[in-house]
């Protein structure tokens, strides 16, 4: 191409270029965003929990945008499910190596448990100074109710196939061995928990291990002091900064069911779906232990 047809093809880039929209433009960066909020796996019949079929879709989608610089994760969860949580932090992994698209998370509220697990699928971490990190541990738990129910006459019948079919039910008086055998369970998923932030934050980790791995959580200003959390930002601000001012950030959608789930309490054909729709109570329990769990990091 002659040095003439060049100039005027250089004139005619300059002059469509603004007609172009900005996220097809090689020369601004994009960055999808994808939302990971709420406990993991516990779900409630109007407000379900993250699991890896839930967020599967908007992955994808956000791993195979195209001229995509990185992928950013704004997570904000207490924790949950130690499955769905490694699902979650596999599925982001596998995308990013066939990719080989940077990822950087960014914890708003909270990075606990298993949120922070997920966070350790990115290759940074960026978290606020007041956000919630760590909680590396195991938590199980349940109720007692058998000297309730001696107390007022309420004698219980269960009937199995399997010495230990029912271990840890919660009207049946407590049988130390059972708890022991729970307890060997929590420390294998304690020990792959660990292995897990040892491999991908590696020598970040600063602080003591029996300190990082005690089931402690921190505000993100001390995480990062001992290495959970690479720095204190939030994610506008951060991702303007390393790609430019001009940063595309949209958010991908994920799953969603056709105009969401059916409300409580809206009358149908003259039903009332509140009163009518059955599984309120273990609604109105999955609720309260969702609850319990944000409340333990005082959130």
């Amino acid at each position: 191409m002659s040095e003439h047809l060049q100039q005027v093809w250089a004139r005619a880039i300059a002059l469509l270029r603004p007609l172009v929209p900005r996220r097809w433009r090689a020369d601004v960066a994009l960055v999808p965003v994808v939302r990971l909020s709420g406990i993991i796996g516990l779900s409630t019949p109007l407000k379900p929990g993250m699991t890896l079929s839930g967020v599967a879709r908007a992955l994808d989608r956000a791993f195979s945008m195209r001229n995509a610089k990185a992928v950013a994760l704004a997570i904000n969860s207490p924790g949950g499910s130690a499955v769905q949580s490694h699902l979650i932090f596999q599925r982001i992994r596998q995308l990013a190596k066939e990719k080989n698209i940077p990822v950087i998370a960014f914890v708003e509220d909270a990075g606990a448990s298993g949120g922070y697990m997920i966070a350790c699928a990115a290759d940074e971490i960026i978290a606020d100074a007041s956000s919630i990190v760590g909680s590396i541990g195991v938590m199980g738990g349940s109720f007692g109710f058998d000297k309730l129910l001696a107390r007022v006459g309420i004698e219980r019948r269960l009937y199995t196939a399997g010495e230990h079919k029912a271990m840890l039910d919660p009207v049946l008086p407590e049988n130390p061995e059972d708890v022991e055998r729970l307890k060997t369970i929590q420390n294998e998923i304690h020990a792959s928990f660990i292995a897990l932030v040892k491999e991908r934050r590696g020598a970040k980790l600063a602080g003591p291990e029996k300190t990082l791995f005690s089931g402690e959580f921190w505000s993100g200003t001390h995480a990062v002091e001992l290495g959970l959390v690479d720095a204190v930002g939030d994610l506008r601000a951060f991702l303007r900064e390393r790609f430019g001012e001009e940063v595309i950030t949209p958010l991908v959608p994920g799953e969603r069911s056709f105009l969401g789930r059916r409300l409580a309490g809206i009358g149908l054909g003259g039903v009332d779906v509140l009163a009518s729709r059955p599984g309120l109570a273990e609604e109105i329990i999955s609720a309260l232990e969702a609850r319990a769990i944000w409340a333990r990091y005082g959130l």
